[in-house]
């Protein structure tokens, strides 16, 4: 490494930083015929750290990205495409960090604008393996290129959809990690709302192809993306219309001026909220899919995609906004959080997405204010089938009353002419009609 670092000393800083690629090349390429996984050497790193990193300046950089976007495209292996890429951009804890993660968005950027498929593919896979915390800094970094800074620039974003599937799905489950509706900068801008809905709704599966094309491990790592984006998109649908109820127009001088007005007005608002009540549709039909996904990976009730521990800062969360807004003014709002909240947890647990107990929840829940479907949700049924035939995820029709409702108990001999009603069997996959409860 030392020869080569003294013939990349003589160069000027765009054909040094060329040549390292050069050589991480050949020195990968070759290592991949003799074994399956190449280790990136702390040589190589600092190469990278010491030529590509620190000594471009904004040209040159972007010559850089042309460079790498072509070979990229023109990299025929895929092992070699991603082992560069992963030695180009994994974080190594050190001052360089900072330097990569920017090199990193403009160039996925770039590939955003250009379509360079086999850049998003490494993109994803790199962002399945890397702590959250960066691949958040990607997912602003696009943002603010294409939801933020240029009107309209978004749309060159929305058509990656059909180049890169996998991409789209680790996008939409960095951004949900990203924007968790905690504060008013964190609700995620309309542009980019609109943009995720509309991919969800033409295909719901997106949200599940890393799921679906992944490898399960034993114990998922901790600090790292979700397999799905399910979570962060209930945190959505189910946040929504109390975040959106708290949000305070930025002031300027005094006065709202005119651009924030229009952004973030009545009007604005009611589209958001309908694009909300949409997601909410498409993530619940998910949910109805995911039993028979996980029943043919031999998962069903061994995996829970939705982890109760993701649930407690849910309801956390609900319970202290409701307690923030003024239950005169926000009733509307609190019933329909808590509304959608008992809807993806009652389809969650039928389809196996979300393992836990009724007393689970009922504990869980206590917090939060009364509402009548919650209730029901977190009584469950009182009796387990006795048909063994039936599929998992059965639930009987009978559910214990929700308490301190005072209902009066039935008499069955009292009306002898009056049928029972069967209960009905759970079918994944079966499309339904939606009409959200305001």
């Amino acid at each position: 490494m030392s020869d080569i670092r003294h013939s990349l000393l003589r160069r000027d800083a765009l054909s040094a930083a060329k040549e390292v690629l050069y050589h991480l090349d050949i020195y990968f390429s070759s290592q991949l015929q003799s074994a399956p996984l190449p280790i990136v050497d702390k040589g190589s790193v600092e190469l990278l750290e010491e030529f590509v990193f620190q000594r471009l300046n904004s040209l040159q950089e972007l010559q850089l990205l042309e460079i790498m976007c072509s070979y990229f495209q023109e990299q025929s292996k895929d092992s070699v495409r991603q082992i560069i890429f992963s030695s180009l951009f994994s974080p190594q804890g050190n001052k360089g960090d900072d330097s990569r993660m920017s090199l990193l968005g403009k160039l996925v950027s770039m590939a955003v604008a250009v379509c360079r498929v086999p850049v998003l593919e490494c993109a994803a896979s790199w962002l399945q393996r890397t702590p959250v915390v960066y691949c958040v800094r990607l997912a602003r970094a696009l943002v603010d290129d294409y939801c933020c800074l240029v009107p309209g620039s978004v749309q060159t974003l929305k058509q990656i959809f059909s180049a890169s599937p996998r991409f789209c799905c680790q996008f939409i489950t960095s951004v949900t990690a990203l924007y968790d509706l905690s504060s008013d900068d964190l609700i995620p801008p309309l542009d980019l709302l609109e943009m995720i809905v509309s991919w969800i709704f033409e295909d719901p599966r997106l949200i599940l192809i890393t799921f679906l094309n992944t490898p399960i491990a034993a114990n998922l790592p901790i600090g790292f993306l979700e397999l799905t984006p399910l979570i962060g998109l209930i945190r959505w649908c189910v946040k929504a219309p109390l975040a959106y109820k708290r949000k305070k127009p930025c002031l300027a001088n005094g006065h709202v001026s005119h651009t924030v007005a229009k952004a973030s007005g009545p009007g604005a608002d009611r589209d958001s909220q309908l694009l909300y009540s949409k997601l909410h549709l498409s993530v619940l039909q998910v949910l109805t899919a995911l039993q028979l996904h996980l029943t043919e990976k031999n998962l069903y009730g061994r995996l829970g995609l939705l982890l109760f521990d993701h649930m407690v800062p849910l309801v956390e969360d609900i319970s202290r906004l409701a307690d923030e807004l003024n239950p005169l003014h926000a009733s509307q709002e609190i019933e329909l959080a808590l509304d959608r909240l008992a809807q993806a947890l009652q389809v969650a647990m039928t389809s196996g997405a979300l393992l836990c107990t009724r007393d689970d929840l009922r504990t869980l829940c206590s917090r939060l204010p009364h509402n009548n479907l919650l209730q029901l949700v977190i009584s469950g049924p009182v009796q387990q089938s006795p048909h063994a035939a039936l599929p998992p995820g059965f639930y009987p029709h009978i559910h214990t009353p929700p308490l301190a409702y005072g209902a009066v108990p039935a008499h069955p001999a009292a009306h002898p002419a009056l049928p029972t009603h069967p209960g009905h069997t759970f079918i994944s996959g079966v499309t339904f009609p939606f009409r959200p409860i305001r």
